[in-house]
């Protein structure tokens, strides 16, 4: 049986720390040029701060650092990915956004049994494309409960001034 259009799913493409990485179309609410977002005093050391979209505070995330890669400065290609997630919106800087791919939901294959722990929650599945490999991510999984609590109190101290 060969898979209609319908039946395919579309990903977006990204690049960090010198990994290929692909997230479900529909988790991506817009993708940015990256600008520097607004530090938050006294907040994690992995939350970079927060960016303005649309009348909401967003929170952002290196997704190097996410992922237990080697930091980098941002460059002219760097994106942050606004993604919708069970807990609301949170942003994540990537090196750059290559493309959508639509693909055949088969081609996606299980988690390797090489990500353990953290790591493996925050992996869907692999796409092999050619000559490339996409770690295709899963996005409420980027994000643990006690995290997503304490970026909640960061952008409220920050909005309410407390």
């Amino acid at each position: 049986m060969t898979s209609t259009a319908t039946d395919r799913r579309s990903l977006v493409t990204c690049r960090a720390g010198g990994e290929r990485f692909a997230l479900d179309v529909a988790r991506v609410e817009r993708v940015l040029r990256y600008t520097a977002p607004r530090t938050l005093p006294n907040s994690a050391p992995w939350l970079r701060g927060v960016i303005n979209v649309g009348d909401q505070l967003v929170p952002v995330l290196d997704l190097r650092e996410r992922l237990g890669l080697a930091a980098a400065a941002p460059e002219a290609s760097s994106r942050i990915l606004v993604l919708v997630v069970e807990q609301g919106r949170i942003g994540f800087v990537v090196d750059a956004v290559d493309e959508v791919l639509g693909v055949d939901p088969q081609a996606i294959e299980a988690t390797p049994e090489v990500y353990r722990g953290l790591a493996r929650a925050f992996v869907a599945g692999v796409l092999r494309r050619e000559q490339d490999v996409f770690i295709v991510l899963e996005p409420n999984q980027l994000v643990t409960s006690q995290e997503r609590l304490t970026l909640t109190a960061a952008v409220e101290d920050l909005f309410f001034g407390r």
